[in-house]
């Protein structure tokens, strides 16, 4: 639990041009590639380590080639395309005892991950197509990728370009929050599969002008609503009225729409507050005397 409260906390540390906040105990760093497990499935290009103990000379380093076979001394071609690592080290065991070897020591490891990605792209430092080692999880991408930019909304969209999620969808948002909630760390365990996207998406904005004491632009945080966008610019001046116009354009089409808002009539529970989509921009009338 500890260790990945301290991954939330560099994948949303600030982007590198900018200083981190001090802090009294920072911990140490943990490593950003996920630890290889014996579930990784080998793949055409995945290099592979085959070490065979008392026989140094049937060792062999070799690539997988596209047919999904590597090469060995007196076993020849050995199909081990998806397989697991674990089971790649039985399959070559068992094919030496049958014929060569008595119990035969077998070690496999991969030592160059070249067949399974996932790709990471939008509000991140350093997007592009990561390896997939062993078990990786949502975290473990984002670590490889630097952490979120400063414009990022630490909103996440992973679209599965093999498969599907539970429930038949393609595509999930989840939403990686500074609150270190439990629902956080259970999206950052989100595992991975080779072909899924990853896209951090941007910081969306909204506009408060008129009678507020902080008129400017606020982003989107979780689910925003007018009064919460007011809220955010310092209330309402004394000469605010409660009054309140939201203009919002339809990126498609650009067609422009007004909704009123009584803060009045939201507060007292007799309407309910409206929530606010990118680039609405919330306008506070004066009132008249």
């Amino acid at each position: 639990m500890t260790a990945t409260l301290v991954l939330l906390a560099l994948v949303l540390a600030q982007d590198p041009g900018q200083a981190p906040p001090p802090a009294d105990n920072p911990p140490a760093a943990p490593a950003a590639a996920p630890v290889p497990s014996g579930d990784y499935e080998v793949g055409p290009g995945d290099v592979i380590e085959v070490n065979v103990y008392g026989n140094e000379d049937l060792s062999r380093i070799p690539t997988v080639g596209t047919n999904g076979a590597v090469s060995l001394p007196l076993l020849g071609e050995v199909q081990v395309a998806g397989l697991t690592v674990a089971e790649v080290q039985r399959k070559i065991t068992n094919l030496l005892a049958k014929d060569y070897l008595v119990n035969p020591q077998v070690e496999v490891k991969v030592k160059d991950y070249q067949s399974q990605y996932v790709s990471v792209v939008g509000e991140v430092n350093t997007p592009g197509r990561k390896p997939i080692r062993g078990r990786m999880r949502l975290i473990d991408a984002l670590l490889e990728s630097g952490g979120f930019k400063a414009t990022a909304s630490a909103e996440v969209m992973i679209t599965r370009t093999d498969g599907t999620f539970d429930g038949g969808r393609k595509s999930i948002m989840v939403r990686i929050s500074s609150a270190a909630s439990l629902q956080d760390q259970i999206n950052l365990e989100l595992p991975l599969k080779n072909g899924d996207i990853i896209t951090a998406m941007p910081k969306a904005f909204v506009t408060v002008d008129g009678e507020v004491n902080k008129p400017g632009r606020y982003a989107i945080e979780s689910d925003l609503t007018v009064t919460g966008a007011v809220s955010l610019a310092g209330g309402l001046t004394r000469f605010g009225s409660n009054d309140v116009k939201v203009r919002r354009t339809d990126p498609r089409d650009g067609k422009v729409t007004i909704v009123e808002v009584d803060l009045k009539d939201v507060r007292n529970g007799k309407k309910p507050d409206v929530p606010l989509l990118p680039n609405d921009v919330i306008s506070v009338s004066r009132r008249v005397f």
